[in-house]
């Protein structure tokens, strides 16, 4: 089953001002994975993959509701919150042309769709147990989330770290 939504990676824009200055205010600092790193299949919110040895990547903090408000106008208020995420440091390709399914979808894992307002407010959530099709489950979690008007975009957390791992928008 091919997926019905699009998985959205940190647009480049953003991408650029993160490896300069983080959302934390702290400047960015990269490091190379190594085979006996804890960095090997570190999630990439830029290309939308683990990274692999001899990359360098680096762990920044992100506020994606931030990042969006000023672009729409949108007042997320306390929801504008900030987090941990891995990305290349440097440019990079971003993610395949033609996915062929939704990225970090390891069978078992939990993931939280959490839901948002046109204001950047949360209007509900699911958590997802990824099931042995992922795209199925993923598809299922975002067709029940796009059911209520109001939600304009989902974002897919990890529940272990709680971390920001992609975004989806309403079509």
């Amino acid at each position: 089953m091919a997926t019905t939504y699009t998985a959205q990676p940190i647009p480049p824009t953003a991408l650029a001002e993160l490896r300069r200055t983080d959302d934390a205010g702290r400047g960015c600092v990269p490091y190379t994975v190594t085979d006996d790193d804890d960095g090997v299949g570190s999630p990439l919110r830029c290309c939308l993959r683990g990274a692999a040895a001899g990359e360098r990547i680096a762990l920044v903090s992100y506020a994606p509701l931030r990042r969006w408000a000023v672009e729409t106008g949108a007042e997320p208020g306390a929801y504008d919150e900030q987090g941990p995420v891995f990305i290349h440091a440097e440019e990079c390709g971003g993610p395949d042309e033609d996915p062929k399914a939704y990225p970090f979808d390891r069978t078992g894992a939990l993931r939280t769709l959490r839901r948002y307002d046109g204001q950047g407010r949360i209007v509900g959530g699911r958590l997802l147990e990824i099931p042995e099709e992922p795209a199925e489950g993923f598809d299922r979690g975002f067709a029940e989330a796009f059911a209520d008007p109001e939600v304009t975009r989902v974002h897919v957390r990890a529940v272990e770290y709680g971390c920001f791992l992609f975004e989806v928008r309403r079509a």
